[in-house]
């Protein structure tokens, strides 16, 4: 397995949960990495849960806080009736000068003990809360300039390191060295159950990961270079990528792909990803990462500031991230993944609206709206993987239009599928993970909005509201006989806005839902075992 430092991220609010933080002490100043960093000391924090008071009894220690409460005789449970934590979720304080070990220690709330499965919410909330919990306090102790915290397992190990290392992520590449902040080193606390908690940091090492691609400016995150970090983030995995120019891909004749890729100055790159976790013979699951690296709108310019299109590659990161994961986990199936990479960009060599192609399955395809690219440069690619890889499977992510994210801003991923089991294994996955999916239609009624025209087969044209449902009946059209789930991201895949989860920060790239189809891979890979021992 591979053994990576995680890297640090960001903040947020939940309408569910308060991240507010009231420190027992003023927040000392932030401290930055230096050339001199590694020759110092670590500065070690903890970070212990506290479960809520139910009616007249007190707030309620973690068993392994209760533990550390022991060795300080009882320090930790005075300084918490002094000044009165409820455990209230996301909510504690920071205390010094307890223990000789550690320079800070945040006590947190850890919610209700005992949370399970909530129907209501859609959510397990014991795990969530734990993601909480560990990630609010991991980041104070960051900000207070810890460089090594360690974290109370909480019951949920895994889900303890996720919020953790998520936390503490930041996509700060373009900072200067002396001005980026610390990275903690995230430890496991007084528990034995570290291969639980080193599948946690393995998958949410696999989100930041994704994040980091999309956040990365347009400028420097172009087809080429994405081709280039899948290749350092997999290879070393045992992964094979394959990288596949221009010629190669008129060889092939991806036509559709080839439309979108001639605006731009930028050179198109298709990766074909070959994970192998068992027996060759063995029918890969397919994915199919939408790969535009920034997206303009094309001749249909967008009318809004467009900074944020860099992450129309987060599809393409989601991927990438969680083949990384699968192989760092060993999971036992085979993956192949295909990625079309490409700018979608206004110029005189440009596809034009009504403009229409002959696709490899021999069906036309119109371009009615050049701002609805996904689908055109996914067509082709679909088509090529399914005869190809022969796979048992298909799926594809991606950010395709706004009608799911006007339905659900950040809550949830629109999985769009023509299998109920399929769709089951997504709504489990999102359930464990905190990453929720929720099953949008593909009824005859969409598939005739796109299908029905007299001069072609198939149109792009979106459709007010219903325009991801529009995409995902294009889509469909290039899988028509084998079990199929479509992914779109919209909502969640891309900044993270108002209402993000208090281990997320807002207004950065959210890397989701790259943990939910890690979860699903593994159920997939280990379907007894995921029955009775979910990761």
């Amino acid at each position: 397995m591979l053994q990576r430092l995680i890297k640090p991220v960001q903040n947020s609010n939940f309408s569910r949960f308060s991240n507010k933080l009231w420190l027992s002490k003023p927040r000392s100043k932030v401290r930055y990495s230096t050339k001199s960093e590694e020759a110092r000391a670590p500065v070690k924090g903890l970070v212990l849960g506290l479960y809520e008071k139910e009616g007249e009894k007190p707030p309620k220690l973690t068993p392994i806080a209760e533990k550390f409460d022991d060795k300080t005789h009882g320090k930790i449970m005075e300084l918490i009736q002094e000044t009165n934590i409820s455990g209230v979720l996301g909510k504690g304080k920071v205390f010094q000068k307890v223990d000789p070990e550690f320079h800070s220690i945040a006590v947190i709330g850890l919610g209700q003990e005992g949370a399970e499965y909530d129907s209501t919410e859609v959510i397990e909330e014991g795990m969530e809360n734990a993601r909480v919990c560990a990630g609010i306090g991991a980041r104070e102790l960051q900000l207070l300039g810890c460089t090594e915290v360690h974290v109370d397992a909480m019951e949920y190990p895994e889900q303890a390191a996720e919020g953790a290392a998520i936390a503490t992520f930041r996509y700060q590449d373009n900072k200067q060295k002396s001005k980026r902040m610390i990275t903690p080193q995230l430890c496991l606390f007084e528990s034995p159950d570290i291969d639980a908690w080193t599948r946690g940091l393995f998958k949410a090492e696999a989100q930041n990961l994704a994040r980091k691609l999309t956040d990365s400016p347009a400028n420097l995150m172009t087809p080429t270079a994405f081709a280039q970090a899948a290749v350092d983030a997999l290879c070393p995995c045992g992964v094979t990528v394959e990288v596949r120019t221009i010629n190669w891909i008129e060889a092939n004749h991806l036509n559709s792909f080839l439309m979108v890729a001639k605006g731009s100055c930028e050179p198109p790159v298709f990766l074909e990803i070959s994970y192998c976790g068992t027996s060759p013979e063995d029918k890969p699951v397919m994915i199919v990462g939408k790969g535009i690296t920034f997206d303009s709108g094309g001749l249909s310019l967008r009318d809004k500031p467009m900074n944020h299109y860099r992450s129309s590659m987060a599809g393409a990161a989601v991927v990438v991230a969680a083949i990384r994961a699968a192989a760092a986990l060993s999971l036992p199936v085979n993956i192949a993944a295909i990625i079309p990479l490409c700018e979608n960009m206004p110029s005189g060599l440009c596809c034009k609206p009504g403009d229409v192609i002959t696709c490899l399955n021999d069906k036309t395809l119109a371009i009615e709206e050049c701002d609805r690219i996904g689908v055109i440069a996914m067509a082709d690619p679909l088509i090529y993987g399914q005869n190809t890889h022969k796979p048992r499977l298909v799926l594809d992510v991606g950010n395709m239009a706004g009608g799911v994210k006007s339905a659900f801003a950040g809550a949830a991923c629109g999985v769009f599928s023509n299998s109920n089991e399929i769709w089951e294994g997504f709504k489990k996955a999102g359930i464990l993970t905190g990453d929720r999916m929720w099953r949008m239609p593909l009824w005859n009624y969409y598939k005739k909005l796109v299908a029905q025209h007299t001069a072609f087969d198939i149109s792009n044209k979106g459709w007010g509201p219903a325009s991801s449902c529009i995409a995902a009946a294009v889509l469909h059209q290039f899988v028509p006989c084998i079990d199929w789930a479509h992914l779109d991201i919209t909502g969640v895949g891309m900044l993270a806005e108002e209402g993000c989860v208090p281990y997320l920060l807002p207004h950065r790239m959210t890397g989701r839902p790259t943990r939910t189809l890690i979860q699903f891979l593994y159920q997939i890979a280990c379907p007894e075992e995921s029955k009775h021992n979910p990761q």
